[in-house]
């Protein structure tokens, strides 16, 4: 291999021919790690080990080994970008496969640190390959790769390769596990999820009820509990909301008598009967489960991370922002985006909560403040790789909304043929997200004089629409009048502020279109 491991040690060359030196320094720089001792000190030891092991032994095992542990202490101390080139050095010098596979997976957590779910599933995919060529696509191992792996498709909202990989992990699990056995309910619980986010909750309800049973059997109290929050979950979205009741509140009670009054898990489902009641148009009890769950954030227990508090935060926000107290629900963004650290394995979440603050803030009117929250999250999701994302294309879309009302007609457009372009691909040019940014472009071409590009367009979303809507749908009418306008005053003189910018800037439309399309994604859950 042509890479050499950077030496930034300062070290004498000629002590690093002893072949007994790289195992030396490498139990050194694991003894320090362990020991929670001065880091930078096992990062010498890593860095004069890994050259050690190049000198004497040249590529190989100890070597691949040595910059595993190299990479793992820049990771530790946040470096990812120096320990990238390490892993992927560790993967060229040996043929070991089980080396090759753990800095595959190491790289792939490493881009997941970083932010860069795209990359880190690359990663996950090649050790998958590595695994099964050594082990064959049956061995228990292959199947917890493959849930990692699906884990991780979740994330990426990749839900059909996610759904695929739970099926292969349950399949190797029932041929090697006993019946009801704890692997069998973890793939349970990740298929449950997939299928709730993919609107199939009948299965989701079959694969979590499976998954309980199985953990009652090996008498895991707190995870039946966690199970029955996501049963009344499926029930809530069911409509049957005496069974989501049943279910919460059972876990409320183990989680009470295991965890205390004041545990994260509790406030959970104060937040879950909170988004219930609300539900069910019983503002006061919601309300107050709100600020049950509110007293517990704000003096949390010991061992609750910031991620959880502004998780809760998160949720409780639009919880009040249904209730019509948008003030309030900014406050609580706002607060848990100053608890998230702005590191790359954060950017993504912080994204989310500045699009919807951006949601917010458009629909009180204050368009400036919006386009600046959509303009943060749309440079956090681009470094974090998610800019082919369809999550990506609705954030460009509102983010085009808010310059149409500041009067930025040509950025607007800019952002609205960028997430055209994004939905398109990742959507379908059918799909309502897709003709929702076609409506906007169409509507900001007419106002820029672009008529013929505005009437293509509008032909365009008015046939699909009738196919998908019929043709006695209000947002046909709607299409059918807009295009009759422009086809009307087509090759005339007139003020290119015509009626569609003026339908665009319609506070109330955009109101409306704002929260179905943000509700369509699931973003706030």
């Amino acid at each position: 291999p042509t890479k050499k491991t950077p030496d930034k040690s300062g070290i004498d060359e000629s002590s690093l021919e002893n072949p007994d030196l790289g195992p030396f320094l490498l139990k050194l720089a694991r003894d320090t790690i362990a020991s929670g001792d001065n880091p930078n000190k096992a990062l010498d030891y890593a860095i004069r080990a890994s050259k050690s092991f190049e000198r004497c032994s040249g590529p190989g095992l100890e070597l691949a080994m040595s910059l595993h542990v190299l990479a793992a202490i820049y990771s530790s101390l946040g470096r990812f970008e120096e320990a990238v080139p390490v892993l992927e050095r560790s993967i060229d010098v040996t043929d070991d496969a089980l080396a090759k596979f753990s800095g595959c997976m190491q790289l792939g957590d490493t881009y997941s640190m970083m932010g860069r779910l795209d990359r880190s599933i690359r990663c996950y995919e090649s050790g998958l390959r590595i695994q099964i060529e050594a082990l064959g696509d049956s061995d228990p191992r292959v199947a917890e790769t493959c849930r990692y792996l699906a884990e991780a498709h979740v994330q990426a909202m990749q839900l059909d390769e996610a759904e695929n990989l739970c099926k292969r992990t349950l399949d190797i699990h029932k041929e090697h596990s006993a019946p009801a056995s704890l692997e069998e309910a973890a793939d349970r619980r990740l298929m449950a999820l997939v299928c709730e986010a993919k609107g199939d909750y009948e299965s989701a309800l079959e694969h979590l009820v499976l998954s309980s049973m199985s953990m009652i059997a090996n008498g895991q109290e707190n995870e039946v509990a966690a199970i029955d929050v996501g049963i009344g979950n499926i029930y809530l979205s069911l409509g049957r909301f005496d069974e989501a009741i049943f279910a919460y509140q059972k876990a409320l009670t183990v989680f009470k008598s295991t965890k205390g009054e004041s545990h994260p898990s509790v406030a959970l489902v104060f937040i879950r009967l909170a988004d219930l009641y609300h539900k069910t148009g019983k503002l006061r009890e919601s309300k107050s489960y709100c600020e049950n769950a509110l007293r517990i954030y704000a003096k949390p227990v010991p061992g609750t991370t910031s991620e959880e508090i502004a998780s809760g935060l998160t949720e409780v926000s639009a919880i009040y922002e249904s209730l019509d107290e948008i003030e309030e629900a900014l406050r609580l963004l706002e607060k848990a985006v100053k608890l998230l650290e702005d590191t790359p394995g954060n950017r993504s979440t912080i994204a989310g909560i500045e699009a919807q603050m951006g949601v917010m803030l458009y629909m009180v009117g204050r368009y400036g403040d919006a386009r600046i929250s959509f303009e943060n999250a749309v440079a956090k999701l681009r470094a974090s790789g998610e800019s082919k994302s369809a999550f990506f294309g609705i954030v460009l879309n509102q983010m085009g909304l808010a310059s149409v009302q500041l009067y930025r007609i040509d950025e607007a457009i800019e952002l609205f043929e960028e997430a055209r372009k994004i939905l398109e691909q990742e959507c379908g040019p059918c799909h309502l997200e897709t003709l929702g940014v076609y409506s906007n472009l169409a509507a900001t071409y007419d106002a820029i004089g672009r008529v013929e590009d505005a009437i293509e367009i509008l032909e365009y979303i008015l046939k699909m629409r009738e196919e998908k809507l019929g043709t006695a749908n209000p947002d046909v009418d709607d299409e059918k009048k807009r295009l009759a306008e422009l086809l009307k005053e087509a090759g005339r003189t007139r003020n290119r502020k015509g009626k569609s910018l003026e339908k665009l800037l319609d506070a109330r439309s955009a109101k409306k279109e704002s929260a179905k399309r943000w509700s369509t994604f699931g973003f706030r859950t």
